[in-house]
C-alpha cells in the first residue's frame, strides 16, 4: 500500500479536490433530501436562525412515500404525473435521436456548404436554454406569435398553444427537440465518421441497396455511440425542468415531475420540503431503475458498457 501511494500519491491528490466538491455540492444535500422524506418538515416548522425559531418537524417514517405513491391530487398526482413525465421524455428522445441521425448522414455526405450548415445546425445547443424558451414562448404566443400569425395566413386555424389544455404539452415537446437535437447530430456524426469506408464498399460489391447498407452497416457501427446517447438523453429529459417552466410556468398540462417537485418547494402557502424532497428521492429512483434495466438489456444483446 505505501509503495502504491508513493508511486499514484500525484494522481490522488489532482482527483481529491473534485471528490471533495462533489462531496459537498452532490452528496450532501442528497442525503439531506433524504432524511427529509421521513420528516414532515416544511417552512413552518424548519429552524430559523435569523427568527431565533428551533426546529419543530417530527419523524413520520414511511408516511410522505404512501401519500405521494397513493396517487392522490393534495400529493401531485403521482401516477399521471408519472405518465404524463414518460410520455414529454420518450416522445423527446425519439425525435432528437431520428431527426438528429438523418441530419448526421446529410452533413456526412460531400457537398457545398457543409461546414455552414453545420454551424446553423448547431446554433439551437449553442443558445443558452431560457433565452430559447423566451424565444419560443414568444413564437407561441396565441395573439401575436409567428406561428399562429403563419397559421391564419394559410387559413388554417390558430390554437391557443400555452393554454390549459393538452397542446401546451405538445408545444413544449416541440421546443425540447429543437434544443435537443444538435447534441445527437454532433455525437451521431461523430460516430458515422468512425466507421469504416471499407465496409460501405464490400456491402456495395455484394449488391447492398442503401437501405440494406443502413440497416446492416450503419446501425450496427453506430449501436454503441447510439446506447450512450440514448441513455444522456431520457436522463437529461426526465429532468428538464427550464424548458416546461420558462414556456408554460406551473401549468398542469405540462407538469412533470421535476416541475412538481420545484413547485411544492418554492410555492404555495407553506413550502412543503418533505414531499418535494421525496418526489426527488423518487425521481432518482426510477432513473436508476431505467438504467440498471437498460444496461442489462444492452448485455443479454452482447454490448460491453
Amino acid at each position: 500500500m505505501r509503495r502504491f501511494l508513493d508511486r499514484y500519491w500525484y494522481a490522488y491528490a489532482m482527483v481529491l479536490p473534485v471528490v471533495v466538491v462533489i462531496g459537498v455540492l452532490v452528496l450532501l444535500p442528497l442525503g439531506q433530501g433524504l432524511f427529509f422524506t421521513f420528516t414532515d418538515i416544511n417552512e413552518g416548522n424548519i429552524a430559523n436562525p435569523f427568527l431565533d425559531r428551533p426546529s419543530t418537524y417530527d419523524v413520520v417514517g414511511l408516511a410522505n412515500y404512501l401519500n405521494v405513491l397513493s396517487g392522490e391530487p393534495a400529493y401531485g398526482a403521482f401516477w399521471a404525473t408519472l405518465v404524463r413525465t414518460l410520455i414529454w421524455t420518450f416522445s423527446g428522445v425519439f425525435f432528437h435521436y431520428v431527426i438528429g441521425l438523418g441530419l448526421a448522414m446529410l452533413l456526412n455526405r460531400p457537398m457545398r456548404f457543409r461546414s455552414v450548415y453545420r454551424v446553423l445546425l448547431i446554433l439551437p445547443w449553442a443558445v443558452p436554454a431560457f433565452i430559447s424558451a423566451f424565444s419560443w414562448r414568444y413564437l407561441f404566443n396565441a395573439d401575436y406569435g409567428l406561428i399562429n400569425w403563419a397559421l391564419e395566413s394559410v387559413g388554417l386555424p390558430t390554437p391557443v398553444w400555452l393554454g390549459q389544455s393538452n397542446i401546451a404539452l405538445v408545444a413544449v415537446i416541440i421546443v425540447n427537440v429543437w434544443l435537443g437535437v444538435p447534441f445527437m447530430m454532433v455525437a451521431l456524426l461523430g460516430g458515422l465518421q468512425a466507421i469504416p469506408a471499407d465496409l460501405y464498399e464490400a456491402a456495395e460489391i455484394d449488391g447492398a441497396t442503401p437501405w440494406q447498407r443502413f440497416v446492416h452497416v450503419t446501425v450496427p457501427a453506430l449501436r454503441s455511440v447510439s446506447n450512450t446517447v440514448i441513455l444522456l438523453g431520457v436522463i437529461w429529459t426526465f429532468n428538464m425542468f427550464a424548458v416546461i417552466y420558462l414556456i408554460t410556468g406551473p401549468n398542469p398540462n405540462t407538469r412533470i415531475l421535476i416541475t412538481y417537485a420545484f413547485e411544492r418547494f418554492f410555492s404555495g402557502a407553506t413550502r412543503d420540503y418533505a414531499i418535494a424532497s421525496t418526489y426527488g428521492v423518487l425521481i432518482l429512483s426510477v432513473l436508476l431503475v431505467f438504467a440498471t434495466v437498460y444496461r442489462r438489456a444492452l448485455k443479454r444483446q452482447g454490448e460491453v458498457w
